[in-house]
């Protein structure tokens, strides 16, 4: 019993981290390369900003998912990155999807 247990968190917590990866995937990585600038911040220097930023996980999920939710260039903490690709659209992403992936930006080493 205590072994399918354990498989089952397994298979829930790569399921969890695949999701997230889904996410990005399906909805982010369209403008935003994982380490090169193209036509948007990479995900490496987002991550990065974010991390200077809001250190603790919560508050970075937080903070990122909710700008995400309603960009605003006064609000931004990548005001350069603002005025050189200028500001991300609004795009009605539910807030618990944009957590997801503000999580897994937070946990993912880019590359």
């Amino acid at each position: 019993m205590k072994k399918i247990s354990l498989l089952s968190l397994v298979i829930l917590n790569l399921q969890a981290g695949n999701y997230g990866s889904l996410l990005l995937q399906g909805n982010c990585i369209t403008c935003h390369h994982e380490t090169k600038a193209i036509s948007a911040p990479s995900l490496h220097d987002i991550q990065q900003n974010y991390l200077n930023a809001y250190a603790k996980k919560s508050d970075f999920i937080q903070a990122m998912s909710q700008w995400v939710l309603a960009p605003d260039a006064q609000t931004s903490i990548m005001t350069q990155a603002v005025k050189k690709y200028e500001l991300m659209p609004q795009l009605n992403f539910q807030k618990d999807v944009l957590e997801d992936i503000s999580a897994y930006i937070y946990e993912t080493e880019f590359k």
